[in-house]
């Protein structure tokens, strides 16, 4: 079975993966259909100017809120913290759903529609956040990215195809009602998970005075950090395009192509179609080292049609030039997530998302007003061809920084990755803090006789024994003889006590070495980890 298949298995087998993956298809279905919903309702009140203005209004708050409400995810379990945002999301679609159906105001139907946005802003960070605690190995959070892009390709299908339907035979208020339930059962979906992935920090209580603090960690980490920033701005700018196409679906369905508001629906669920095929590509992408030509190609695939679609607008090529542009964005997006991942540390990666999710939220205001000014300005085919021409364009001026990505987010090497994973502490680390521990440690080798650990000194490292054999005394008497797999001095590194044995070479040894820093950061910082090495040295002592 090679490590594309293994990565695969071990996810559809994983039950709380698939609770977690089913609610997502839900909440991408509810997303995209009560997105076009509330844009064919503007439109029909004020034509694509209109669609701009409402979309600043629902998610300008969106972006405000967004990167605040995700330290949630890094305070608590994520897993609850997903429920809860499933919940909050059904009630603010059923609250909108009246509004519609009552034929309430305007303003109050978009007072509850923006509620029902911001509400949508904490799904994606708490996602993102969970899978990595969810997953063991880089190729299986790879695996876990590539089924949720899936998942997302087949909502964008499916949700715009029941709004085309809806919208034809019912109106806007029917598809937000619609979904309001199934929001609902993702929340009853995920309040099943039946796994204990701990918050990221413990649960002691904190400080008002420092909440603040806490809270704008993902910026501070984003400002520090040039590869997560890349990553996080080059995702932006694809949600951009994302943003423009919102209103470009419509009025290319309505002014280029005639075909009425429900093909606003259908040219969107093309997109959704494609984006299914992009993702289902990104299986090829389980196991690389490199993400970034991957995330690069996609980008360019994403906007290239978009302009052809001026070319040679008609009802028959337009749906399949979106649908090559959706494919194109699934494979740039599932690779740009998984950097994000690999190269942000995941004590603030789900208010690093956060930071992202407010972004997006910024990003689709300034592509759906921005479209709305091209087209009222210059009409849609011009709208389209700039649009089709601004991710590639970010893409070229970005390239070199992004060729430097993969230097610092490369996976581990597979020997070392099984060898460490083998170790009790090590084995409960998510992807993420694993790869980091294998990027920590370092080669060593040392000659029959050599003293490795000396009883009574400081400690200041720990050893994996990769090849050959050692013997540990204690007080000068032999206690046992360790090969190939074994390791030492942990004791001392986590009780911060000296070291209490000797541990010396019996043969030629090929070794890897852990400093205490690092050592200590991955094996405290994760309930299971700690757990499990306060077993080991409890037995060990014992």
């Amino acid at each position: 079975m090679t490590q594309r298949e293994g990565s695969f298995r071990t996810i559809l087998a994983d039950r709380n993966l698939r609770r977690v993956e089913l609610a997502f298809l839900g909440f991408n279905m509810t997303e995209f259909a009560t997105w076009i919903a509330i844009l064919v309702y503007a439109f029909e009140r004020g034509g694509a100017a209109a669609m701009g203005a409402v979309s600043a209004i629902l998610l300008v708050p969106s972006a405000i809120i967004a990167p605040f409400a995700a330290y949630a995810g890094d305070r608590f379990r994520r897993d609850r913290v997903l429920a809860i945002a499933y919940l909050v999301q059904g009630l603010a679609m059923a609250a909108t759903a009246v509004t519609l159906e009552a034929e309430a105001p305007t303003a109050l139907v978009y007072t509850a529609a923006t509620i029902a946005s911001i509400s949508i802003t904490f799904t994606r960070p708490a996602q993102n956040s969970l899978l990595p605690a969810l997953t063991k190995t880089p190729s299986d959070l790879t695996a876990a990215n590539v089924v949720s892009g899936m998942v997302e390709g087949v909502g964008k299908m499916l949700g715009p195809i029941i709004a085309g339907v809806v919208l034809a035979t019912s109106g806007p208020g029917a598809v937000f009602a619609i979904f309001a339930v199934l929001t609902l059962l993702g929340a009853a979906l995920v309040v099943r998970l039946r796994v204990d992935v701990g918050a990221v920090t413990p649960h002691a209580r904190i400080d008002a005075a420092d909440v603040w603090h806490e809270t704008l960690r993902g910026f501070h980490t984003l400002r520090r950090a040039p590869e997560p920033r890349l990553v996080v701005m080059l995702l932006s700018s694809g949600v951009i395009v994302v943003g423009a196409l919102d209103v470009l679906f419509v009025s290319t369905a309505i002014q280029l192509l005639d075909i009425g508001a429900g093909g606003a629906g259908f040219l969107s669920a093309a997109f959704g179609a494609g984006a299914v095929l992009g993702a289902a590509s990104t299986i090829l992408l389980v196991g690389r080292r490199r993400l970034s030509p991957s995330l690069a190609g996609g980008a360019v695939l994403f906007g290239a049609p978009i302009g052809l679609v001026a070319v040679a607008p008609s009802a028959v090529s337009a749906p399949i030039l979106f649908a090559a542009a959706g494919a194109g964005r699934s494979v740039g997006d599932v690779s740009g997530r998984t950097l994000l991942q690999r190269v942000t540390p995941n004590d603030v990666l789900s208010r690093v998302f956060g930071v992202l999710e407010g972004l997006t939220m910024l990003a689709l205001v300034v592509g759906s007003v921005g479209a709305a000014v091209l087209i009222e300005t210059w009409g849609v085919q011009t709208a389209l061809v700039v649009v089709g021409a601004f991710l590639p364009l970010v893409i070229l001026l970005s390239s070199g920084r992004l060729l430097s990505i993969d230097r610092s987010a490369q996976a581990p090497d597979d020997e070392i990755l099984r060898l460490l994973r083998a170790i009790p502490f090590f084995a409960p680390l998510p992807a993420p803090a694993m790869e980091r521990v294998t990027k920590d440690v370092f080669p060593l080798e040392a000659a029959a006789g050599d003293v490795l650990i000396r009883e009574g000194d400081r400690g200041d490292l720990f050893y994996v024994i990769v090849e050959g054999e050692v013997e540990i005394t204690r007080a000068g008497t032999l206690v046992s003889e360790q090969g190939p797999g074994a390791y030492v001095g942990e004791i001392a590194l986590l009780r911060d006590v000296p070291r209490t044995a000797s541990v010396i070479a019996k043969t030629p040894l090929r070794l890897l070495a852990l400093e205490r820093e690092p050592f200590l950061l991955a094996v405290t910082g994760h309930p299971g980890s700690h757990e499990a090495a306060s077993a080991v040295t409890s037995a060990r002592m014992g």
